[in-house]
């Protein structure tokens, strides 16, 4: 995954700018990628069974700014190169996946909305999808029928392939209404409808809020609601599959937020959803769909208000007799973050100062003991093996380039011995403890 080309300006300014904040760029990520090679490979795995047909569902879990946005991020990248369709979504107090005031549905078109694609990589990619699909078999029935596009016998050949995929559509949940509107898309398209076309988009991203609406508009006389919206997303991934991508991957994150719910009967709500999603994947219901699920260890594990107080979910997804740190089973349901090594963080620190001295054009002053002695610093905090993260390490070391750059008389050593960075040297260990733990060589 390592690139070692020059990061180009404004890919350097936007990585070095989301990691300051605390957040993860959409952007280069290859420049600054290190470690998590297994569960990177677990995750790429999964994709090529999504990609034959197959399903997966997977948790990642970790500490907060432990590396799960990280990682979520890089296979995002990474899938969408492979013609993958992603759909990414945070949970919050107004977002869940199922709810008594619209909760679950709020879910659904905040996924619908982030729907991106290599060529729409920051979502909104719906429309771009359903026209790319009539021009694919527009073009398709032309090179099978010999006819030209202002010839009047190409509509009933378009309409037939149009029927191939609207038919077999059908046959799943809900699939028949899908499989109209998708015809009704079709024909708004080829005959310049556009207030059609708006309003089947809009059925698509559930904003009718009544079947009395749709009925007059559409035809139809269902919507999406918070109980139906998951099966929905299913008839998405096999109709993404038929409109030439190769699939769907749905990515969750905060699912702390249906642990922080009061109520106990509505997290079990949510969690059954969670359960279903599970089963659909395990069990073969689900087809060209991927489901990731980020999470911090207390959401998942805790036994009176996390995934595992729902027991059909924990007896499925605890971890079993032989897994343990450092030995962990990355064919599990849940792939559990370790925390990057000393070395890791060492060659992380390093791209990043180069990045950051050809962005503002300086020769890096950092030298490998510099490097070395920074994260023997941030690493010889009490506590810091179980509680450091990336995320306070990147965020400091990218202030102590700053400070550097705007201040060339600054050494490193007096910008660390200063009020600011005394913390971390009042709660580090000893230097000899320090050595023991960082056991790599400069």
């Amino acid at each position: 995954m390592e690139d070692k080309r020059k990061v180009p300006r404004r890919i350097a300014q936007t990585v070095l700018n989301s990691l300051k904040g605390g957040v993860v760029p959409r952007i280069g990520l290859p420049y600054i990628a290190v470690g998590r090679k297994n569960e990177i490979e677990a995750l790429l795995h999964d994709v090529e069974i999504i990609s034959e047909g197959g399903a997966s569902f997977r948790f990642i879990v970790g500490r907060y700014g432990s590396g799960k946005s990280f990682l979520l991020q890089t296979i995002r990248n990474y899938v969408m190169d492979r013609g993958f369709i992603v759909a990414d979504a945070d949970l919050s107090p107004e977002r869940r996946l199922q709810g008594t005031r619209g909760q679950g549905l709020a879910t659904y078109r905040e996924l619908i909305g982030n729907l991106a694609t290599k060529t729409r990589p920051e979502g909104g990619a719906l429309t771009l999808v359903l026209d790319r699909w009539i021009s694919g078999v527009q073009s398709q029935a032309m090179a099978d029928s010999g006819l030209s596009p202002d010839d009047p016998a190409l509509t009933p050949v378009v309409d037939r392939k149009i029927h191939e995929v609207t038919s077999s559509l059908s046959e799943m949940v809900y699939g028949f209404e899908f499989a109209r509107l998708i015809s009704a898309y079709y024909h708004a398209y080829i005959e310049g409808d556009d207030d059609r076309k708006s309003a089947v988009t809009r059925w698509f991203r559930a904003e009718y809020s009544t079947k009395t609406e749709a009925k007059k508009e559409l035809g139809v006389n269902i919507i999406i609601t918070d109980d139906n919206w998951y099966e929905y997303l299913k008839l998405f991934a096999a109709f993404f599959r038929m409109a030439g991508y190769t699939g769907l991957i749905l990515m969750i994150d905060e699912l702390v937020n249906i642990y922080k719910i009061p109520q106990s009967l509505t997290r079990q709500n949510n969690y059954e959803k969670i359960l279903t999603m599970y089963n659909d994947t395990l069990q073969g219901k689900a087809h060209y769909l991927g489901i990731i699920m980020g999470a911090t260890p207390q959401t998942v594990e805790d036994r009176r208000r996390g995934v595992f107080s729902y027991e059909a979910l924990r007896s499925r997804l605890a971890e079993g007799k032989f897994s343990r740190p450092g030995v962990r089973d990355m064919l599990a349901p849940i792939i559990r973050l370790e925390p990057l090594t000393a070395e890791e963080m060492l060659v992380l620190t390093e791209k990043l100062a180069d990045m950051h001295a050809s962005l503002y054009g300086y020769p890096r002053r950092l030298t490998a003991d510099d490097l070395a002695a920074f994260i023997k610093l941030e690493f010889s905090r009490i506590g810091a093996d179980s509680n450091i993260t990336p995320r306070e390490v990147i965020r400091d070391f990218i202030e102590l380039l700053d400070l550097m750059y705007q201040h060339p008389d600054l050494q490193m050593q007096s910008i660390i011995d200063s009020e600011e960075f005394a913390y971390a040297k009042s709660e580090a260990i000893s230097d000899k403890a320090a050595d023991d733990f960082l056991e790599f060589e400069i």
